[in-house]
């Protein structure tokens, strides 16, 4: 079994290239339900007064993915494989950058709780890229959703991700610079990308054994 998680700032590529992964190999992939949270769009434009909401709703749809569509997958046993496009502990740290006080100390305590009982990845990519091409990366989807959004936050977060994974050691990590490497329109630069990470996972292939 290899459960492989993409990580990175928002623009950055990960869902894309969790799909072209999935497409690649034939294997199952798992995708961050964003459109799923009524207040979203609310936290963009004010995120002050909906954080709380928005990132207690992400904590619970998230865990609840993590139930259904991991664990189920891992079940599976040898010759399975999983892509998501997303790392649990994610959840924190967008609590840790938006929530303060009493506010961040009760979720806190829900995430503690759930994040126990979730299943750790094989291997994390990591996905990095300028403020600069995220949001040129941003602005180029065009997600209504996202149209609000301040280029402080993404570099907020950028640095954020950074000192998180400058520190992180709780499973296999390869570190990948996409600002050359358009692998969603160059065959040769996704090529490039499945090298770092099959190599960095010590396998030959993805491929479910079926």
């Amino acid at each position: 079994m290899t459960y492989l998680v993409i990580e990175g700032v928002i623009g950055v590529g990960k869902t894309a290239l969790t799909r072209l992964l999935g497409e690649q190999f034939g294997v199952p992939t798992l995708f961050e339900q964003f459109e799923e949270n009524p207040f979203l769009g609310k936290f963009y434009a004010d995120r002050e007064q909906y954080a709380f909401q928005t990132e207690v709703f992400f904590l619970l749809n998230r865990y609840r993915q993590q139930e259904a569509v991991v664990k189920h997958a891992l079940a599976g046993g040898d010759g399975h494989s999983l892509v998501g496009d997303y790392l649990f502990a994610k959840t924190r740290l967008f609590a840790g950058l938006n929530l303060r006080g009493a506010e961040l100390a009760l979720f806190d305590e829900i995430y503690e709780a759930l994040s126990r009982q979730v299943a750790v990845p094989d291997l994390v990519v990591y996905l990095t890229a300028s403020v600069d091409t995220l949001m040129s990366r941003i602005y180029q989807r065009d997600r209504s959703i996202e149209r609000a959004m301040q280029r402080e936050y993404i570099a907020d977060l950028a640095r954020l991700y950074d000192s998180f994974f400058d520190g992180y050691q709780d499973t296999p990590l390869a570190k990948i610079d996409t600002d050359s490497l358009d692998f969603m329109r160059s065959t040769a630069a996704l090529q490039e990308v499945v090298r770092t990470i099959l190599q960095a996972a010590g396998v030959g292939s993805l491929r479910s054994k079926r």
